[in-house]
């Protein structure tokens, strides 16, 4: 079978890129995710300082009202000392007077802590709105970028789509299907060049009567060691990138 290696290769090479652009678009969905988990984390900072206000002020109401009930009992004592009968009665009233002033020292210096705990909270929540808004708008470039990119892929990819379509009916079907099968196989490598006679991908010497029919014809010959299309390649050219060995090893 006489193969039409230029088609082939160009058929790969197609593949390649486009398996390329798959996986990397296949990472994005990831990238996004990360970079909404960030903003999520920021968002979750400064609303963590707005609850503790909440939770501060809210305590300093209580205290107030505290405070304030305490105080009526005070003045109730107090009225109540002008009207009771026994010595015994009196000092009850004074103590309990004395213990609820107590109380309320007490309450007034919490509240007064609330105060400038608040002071501090505010400073806290002024800090994490500014990184919020800091780090949305870093993030949001960068997602910007990557839907960038990704529309970019695309098109990319369904460019390349085109050209192979176009390309497939040039290409003899029996060798479309031998291409497939090996692809399947070796991971969409399908074709390797033969440099310094070696295979270039499994670098297994290749035999001299070999190496003679691929400089003489353009039948189907099969590496021996890998199961890939061999080709002919001069020294100097450089078409086979590195990223089609390194692939290839890898499989």
């Amino acid at each position: 079978m006489e193969i039409d290696f230029e088609k082939l290769i160009q058929l790969q090479q197609l593949d390649m890129e486009i398996r390329q652009l798959s996986l990397f678009l296949e990472g994005i969905p990831p990238q996004i995710e990360n970079i909404d988990k960030k903003i999520a984390e920021s968002s979750l900072i400064a609303a963590a300082a707005k609850e503790k206000m909440t939770a501060s002020q809210k305590k300093r109401r209580e205290l107030e009202t505290e405070v304030k009930d305490i105080k009526a009992h005070i003045g109730k004592y107090k009225r109540q000392l002008n009207e009771v009968k026994t010595n015994k009665e009196y000092t009850a009233l004074l103590k309990e007077i004395e213990e609820s002033e107590k109380r309320v020292d007490r309450l007034e210096e919490g509240f007064i802590a609330e105060m400038l705990l608040e002071d501090d909270i505010q400073k806290d929540i002024k800090e994490a709105n500014q990184k919020l808004a800091e780090t949305q708008e870093t993030l949001s470039r960068e997602k910007k970028a990557i839907f960038q990119k990704k529309k970019e892929a695309e098109d990319r990819v369904q460019l390349l789509g085109r050209g192979k379509a176009d390309l497939l009916p040039a290409i003899p079907a029996a060798q479309v299907d031998l291409y497939l099968n090996i692809s399947r196989k070796k991971g969409g490598i399908v074709l390797s060049p033969v440099r310094d006679d070696f295979c270039d991908l499994c670098h297994v010497r290749i035999r001299p009567q070999v190496l003679n029919e691929l400089l003489s014809t353009r039948k189907l010959i099969l590496c021996e060691n890998c199961g890939r299309i061999l080709f002919w390649r001069e020294k100097t050219d450089e078409t086979s990138t590195e990223a089609e060995v390194t692939e290839a090893k890898a499989k």
